[in-house]
């Protein structure tokens, strides 16, 4: 890094070796996720939904990503329904009756 160095410049020298690889992680991960034979996981389906946001020019990806995995709804749910994050949410009509 030298100092003629732009901003942007510096951001990429520094984050773009481990961006490529968290990248290249997410592919293999989907890879092996198609490999297999069943239905859509709806994490799955958060994961390619949050991915689309990455591919446009607008700013503020990181918070529309964060949205894409979270709940949107605005009123508590009744009860829970697991007792852990699972990372992504679930749409009522995925969940499995109790």
């Amino acid at each position: 890094m030298t100092a003629s160095q732009s901003p942007r410049q510096r951001v990429v020298d520094l984050a773009f070796l481990d961006a490529r690889s968290k990248l290249i992680d997410l592919a293999a991960f989907l890879d092996r996720v198609d490999r297999h034979p069943g239905s859509e996981d709806y994490r799955v389906a958060a994961l390619k939904s949050a991915l689309v946001e990455l591919s446009g020019n607008e700013p503020d990806r990181a918070r529309r990503v964060l949205e894409a995995l979270s709940d949107p709804t605005e009123e508590p749910a009744p009860r829970a329904e697991t007792q852990g994050a699972t990372g992504a949410w679930r749409p009522p009509e995925t969940c499995s009756p109790s």
